[in-house]
């Protein structure tokens, strides 16, 4: 579940998007391609189509199973959804520096995968 606690305010455009202190959105609602983009920028990353491509199996995975996949269900449902070359986790650290899963989720605007520390 989502943290309800604002700890600050992404500035996009004219709106400010409130985050909970680890950077997740407080309102799953507020997220947008816009959101995304400013959310990626704070992380050093420059979004390209195969980001884009793995941001769309995390929300379809969230829609799915209403819940941020963890790494190892990360790795299968891109690996299903784009191919054995994209399924990999070197593929994702590559895109997502750090934790693909937790970044991911991050900038897909989804909460906090549950298995991720």
């Amino acid at each position: 579940m989502a943290s309800t606690e604002i700890y600050r305010y992404l500035p996009v455009g004219k709106q400010f998007i409130p985050l909970d202190p680890e950077g997740y959105l407080v309102n799953m609602n507020e997220w947008s391609i816009h959101v995304c983009e400013q959310l990626a920028e704070e992380e050093g990353i420059a979004m390209t189509a195969e980001h884009w491509e793995v941001i769309q199996v995390l929300r379809d995975f969230y829609a799915r199973f209403e819940q941020a996949p963890a790494m190892r269900p990360l790795v299968k449902a891109v690996g299903q959804a784009l191919g054995p070359d994209k399924g990999r986790s070197i593929y994702l650290m590559k895109l997502f520096p750090g934790s693909p899963a937790k970044v991911g989720a991050r900038l897909a605007g989804l909460p906090k995968p549950a298995n991720c520390l």
